[in-house]
């Protein structure tokens, strides 16, 4: 004879991120499978970045470069694009050339 598993008791809702954190810390997500839905996810087309550049930078500043992606989630030679296309295109509330976006 085997013996039923006991249904856990409803996931809780939560009032905050670390509430949450708390109640996975002492709680298994495979006893509430059942509670989960699919969804659906779109991810967008990889840019085609067709050439590249070399630019020096001294230790301290590629440090820095580093510290600030990882922050960021990303990689440094992603934050540095996006810092010069921003750049570029007048995020630095300067006059400056706007770079074309793809499509348009």
């Amino acid at each position: 004879m085997t013996a039923k598993k006991a249904r856990k008791k409803p996931i809780p809702q939560f009032k905050s991120r670390e509430e949450e954190a708390k109640f996975w810390d002492s709680h298994d997500l495979s006893d509430y499978w059942g509670d989960f839905k699919p969804v659906g996810v779109r991810f967008a087309k990889k840019l085609s970045l067709s050439e590249g550049i070399t630019i020096r930078l001294d230790p301290g500043t590629l440090s820095a470069l580093r510290s600030e992606a990882e922050q960021r989630g990303v990689g440094p030679t992603t934050l540095a694009r996006m810092w010069i296309i921003e750049r570029l295109n007048g995020g630095d509330k300067q006059k400056s050339r706007r770079v074309p976006r793809r499509g348009a």
